[in-house]
């Protein structure tokens, strides 16, 4: 039976958990500011010593990449390459999107049939957005951010299509999109859905290089520069 961690840290919810050959076991989370790089370390502690397992007993981790908070998914990365390091274990990525696409699907079985929109907030009128085959979660177009408008994926218009995330809110009220249909219930990508994602990538043998692999940004990090103080 093999033990993955996963850590999920694209957003201000911090999450951890346990699956054994993509069932989960048990997850933590906490949502408060900083909580990545405060708790992270902790909850994997926790989780595990809660559960009577130890670091030496897992086969894999699984880390979200992105896109999400440049701080989070760099904590996170960086806690699970060390990890993966120091126990000679492979690591595996998911897109953080990918993650959302499927804790919609666990949480709203009646999607066949439909095209679903997972959304990240990017500020402003600006998401982070994929699409995904409901029925597979075959990915119909590469994750992106979108400048949303009354007319955005007017491209898709043969199927259903079910928009959710903390990005969708701000769309409902301008979206033309005749097919398009919004979930009110609130949704993150959370580690307690990556099991089944991961556990197939590690049947695959699709692991990611400790030294090369990156967080998937999708738009370029920018920084502010302190104002020069007036004396």
């Amino acid at each position: 039976m093999r033990l993955i961690l996963s850590i999920e840290t694209s957003t201000p919810t911090c999450s951890v958990a346990i699956h054994r050959s993509g069932e989960l076991v048990a997850q933590k989370l906490v949502q408060e500011e900083g909580a990545h790089s405060k708790q992270l370390t902790v909850l994997i502690d926790s989780l595990l010593e809660e559960n009577g397992m130890k670091l030496d007993q897992l086969a894999a981790i699984a880390v979200s990449v992105g896109p999400g908070s440049y701080t989070g998914l760099r904590i996170g990365l960086a806690t699970a390459k060390g990890l993966c390091f120091g126990l000679d274990i492979p690591l595996i990525a998911l897109p953080t999107l990918q993650i959302l696409a499927e804790a919609y699907r666990q949480t709203k079985p009646e999607t066949k049939g439909a095209i679903l929109i997972p959304m990240l907030d990017a500020r402003r009128m600006e998401v982070y957005a994929s699409a995904f085959d409901a029925q597979n979660l075959m990915e119909i177009f590469p994750a992106k951010a979108v400048i949303l408008d009354e007319y955005s994926f007017s491209e898709l218009k043969e199927k259903p299509l079910i928009a959710f995330g903390n990005g969708s809110e701000k769309w409902r009220n301008i979206c033309l999109h005749p097919n398009m249909t919004f979930s009110i219930q609130p949704l993150f990508p959370e580690a307690q859905y990556m099991g089944g994602l991961a556990f197939e990538e590690f049947l695959n043998n699709n692991f990611q290089d400790l030294v090369t692999l990156e967080p998937e940004y999708l738009k370029e990090f920018k920084g502010t520069q302190p104002r020069n103080k007036a004396w």
